[in-house]
């Protein structure tokens, strides 16, 4: 690591945003930690771009401290990347999964707390540090069939909003990016329990969903801003969706 290098982790980057987000980051210069379970995609994605990498579960209390304690003896830390998360299922409220609810209270919210306050020491003592925490539109409005989802990401977001309170003249931004529909190789599938066709059918007809590169470019826009500027919050969504529910399809 040169000497002037700014030094970020990202979460959940073995595919989709966190791995967007990576190479980009690299792409702009930054030294970059990523973090995910899958260490065979966490290698192909270092051989790729010169990050360095740790094997960890943000679910998990043991993982989370070694994830600590590794990037911390590497040197500092300028910016954390809460990417890790996602969505199960899509049961109205009556039938919701509780293993899932849970699931996805665990991965979107107690995660990005434990590696925010695992990391926020090692953030404040380099001056100008950054918490980015991905949540989604479903952190700002709800659907039908996405309580589970929505009740996590409105939690998740209620930490970056709580925290810059809390943080409030100290030299560590707290920034939001909430984004809509991204078509990325997981998201859907994982929600839908690795059923393809349910999953291709969320962008069917859709002109131009998001990619994980367009939301990658949002969070290193915002983390390249001059340090007095905090980007709050962004909402990106593709052109073709108006709202959670309002999404313009072809019928072709």
């Amino acid at each position: 690591m040169t000497e002037a290098a700014l030094r970020a982790v990202v979460t959940g980057a073995s595919s989709g945003i966190g791995a967007a987000t990576v190479r980009r980051l690299r792409a702009e210069g930054w030294d970059v930690v990523a973090v995910a379970r899958r260490a065979d995609r966490l290698r192909a994605l270092a051989d790729e771009t010169g990050a360095d990498t740790v094997v960890a579960d943000v679910t998990s209390d043991d993982d989370v401290a070694r994830l600590v304690d590794a990037v911390t003896s590497g040197g500092p830390v300028h910016a954390l990347v809460n990417n890790a998360g996602g969505a199960l299922g899509t049961d109205p409220v009556e039938r919701g999964s509780l293993d899932d609810w849970r699931a996805m209270y665990d991965v979107n919210v107690l995660g990005t707390l434990r590696v925010t306050q695992g990391l926020l020491p090692a953030l404040r003592a380099t001056g100008r540090g950054d918490v980015v925490v991905l949540t989604s539109t479903a952190a700002h409005d709800t659907y039908p069939g996405g309580g589970g989802y929505v009740a996590a990401k409105h939690a998740e977001r209620q930490i970056a909003t709580t925290l810059r309170l809390e943080l409030v003249g100290e030299p560590v931004r707290v920034i939001e990016i909430a984004p809509g529909m991204v078509r990325t190789e997981e998201f859907s599938l994982t929600r839908f329990g690795g059923d393809q066709a349910r999953a291709d059918a969320v962008y069917a007809g859709v002109d131009e969903p998001l990619v994980a590169q367009d939301v990658a470019d949002a969070v290193v826009w915002t983390l390249t801003r001059p340090h007095h500027v905090n980007v709050d919050s962004m909402i990106i969504r593709p052109r073709a969706q108006a709202s959670n529910t309002l999404v313009a399809r072809s019928h072709a």
